[in-house]
């Protein structure tokens, strides 16, 4: 067998055992699951996540996950906790203990504490009999049956069972909660996800003085010169503050072949006078679904009662990182 082959047989073992693992954690979904959920959603203050070595890093991707869907959390290092960051801890909190052998020395140290602030104590532990679990109010069984590990001593399958339960609780209440993708948004503003989610209409377009606006017996010439100014490549043709309609780079190619004199003629004779508009309400990332599907490259906008209150341009949507 070359040395490929072998990282190969290799990778797809730990796939393959970790995978099962997994799959075993269904029968970890009891009503020890929903009582965790239970004590988590009515918890008035913050989860505090904690563990140590691997498990502390896991128990941080926790609480992560848990703060993003609506679930407000940190992580608190054991070590640290039994030198001052007990502070951090209130009597309105729930905490999340990680210990695969449920033993462990430093988390088993603060469950006195935990006690004496009279807070639920929920465990992840890969020993139902063991210290932490017997302690827990909620013990939540994550053990597997062999690591990944040939040596069956690195954690690799027991990290990877506390992370998709950790994820399941997560989920679940994010559900119980009603956390819906603006809420996610409001959570990660500096994503990709959060501009597309958050940025409206209204926090983009070019409004007051900066729209191109010209009334319907203005000459082709001034509506021109006014396009010009305003630099969006279109005017608004408006009416005692009524939109009769738009002009645009495309309409003036088109205008072209009108016939002579076309520059002292009203624009009105050479508007759209029907043309998609949008509320400033709504989100940027609709303004750019418009634009895609109509092949336009800037809308209207416009209030409850249909005038003109902004432009909104695709450079603007594209420059805000909506795209």
């Amino acid at each position: 067998m070359t040395s490929t082959e072998k990282f190969i047989e290799s990778g797809l073992r730990t796939v393959r055992l970790e995978a099962e693992c997994i799959l075993d954690l269904e029968k970890s979904i009891d009503s020890n699951f929903e009582n965790a959920c239970k004590t988590l959603l009515e918890c008035k203050g913050r989860i505090i996540v904690t563990g140590m070595g691997k498990s502390g890093h896991i128990g941080k991707k926790i609480a992560a996950t848990l703060a993003s869907t609506g679930s407000p959390a940190f992580f608190v290092h054991p070590g640290e906790a039994s030198h001052g960051d007990m502070g951090m801890i209130t009597g309105d909190d729930v905490v999340v203990a990680l210990s695969n052998s449920g033993t462990t020395a430093e988390v088993v140290t603060l469950i006195p504490l935990i006690k004496r602030l009279s807070i639920p104590l929920i465990t992840l532990t890969g020993d139902p009999m063991s210290t932490l679990a017997v302690m827990a109010d909620t013990n939540l069984h994550v053990g597997v049956k062999t690591e990944a590990c040939p040596l069956d001593l690195a954690p690799t399958s027991s990290t990877t069972a506390s992370l998709v339960m950790g994820d399941a609780l997560a989920i679940a209440l994010l559900e119980a909660r009603g956390f819906t993708a603006e809420d996610f948004a409001f959570s990660h503003p500096g994503g990709a996800l959060g501009r597309k989610l958050l940025l409206k209409v209204s926090d983009i377009m070019h409004a007051g003085h900066a729209i191109p606006s010209v009334s319907p017996d203005t000459t082709l010439a001034n509506a021109l010169v006014e396009i010009t100014e305003k630099g969006l490549g279109m005017t608004t043709v408006i009416d005692d503050g009524k939109l009769l309609g738009v002009f645009t780079d495309g309409d003036l190619r088109r205008t072209l072949n009108s016939g002579d004199n076309i520059l002292q003629k009203p624009i009105s004779q050479f508007m759209a006078s029907t043309c998609k508009t949008i509320e400033s309400n709504l989100l940027a990332a609709e303004a750019l679904c418009i634009m895609e599907e109509k092949s336009i490259t800037s809308l209207v906008v416009v209030d409850q009662h249909k005038k003109c209150i902004g432009i909104v341009h695709l450079h603007d949507i594209l420059k805000a990182g909506v795209a």
